[in-house]
């Protein structure tokens, strides 16, 4: 598998939060490429197909497979990349890439990050 990058739809073997076992899902990868390049962890954001887990919270971005973007994607299926159900996980539990969300869509994704974190419009650091 070459170079990981954000924005990257990945299919990944998530285990279950009881540790009793594990499902093969895909996730979106969020974290910056630089970090990408350099840890043997990545952050991604959850995606699910499940209709009960569509919340319509600003988290949430719905993908849908029959839209140009949707198509990058390589989900097969109406889906919601979750941003409010982040993991930090080995690159080592990643099977394999389905596609790629495009810039502007990942602009959408980090507004749903930005909800899901609650963070607020501030300065840099070092600056008052």
């Amino acid at each position: 598998m070459g170079p990981m990058r954000r924005g990257d739809i990945v299919i990944l073997d998530v285990p279950f939060s009881d540790r009793t076992g594990s499902k093969v899902r895909p996730a979106l990868v969020v974290q910056d490429d630089d970090l990408n390049q350099r840890l043997a962890d990545t952050i991604v954001a959850l995606v699910t197909s499940s209709r009960r887990r569509f919340a319509g919270s600003a988290s949430q971005l719905p993908i849908d497979p029959a839209t140009p973007e949707g198509r990058q994607s390589g989900l097969r299926a109406r889906s919601v990349v979750q941003c409010e159900n982040l993991a930090t996980v080995d690159k080592s539990f990643i099977l394999g890439t389905l596609g790629h969300l495009s810039g502007g869509v990942m602009l959408q994704i980090d507004r749903c990050l930005t909800f899901a974190l609650g963070i607020k419009a501030c300065q840099p650091p070092g600056r008052t």
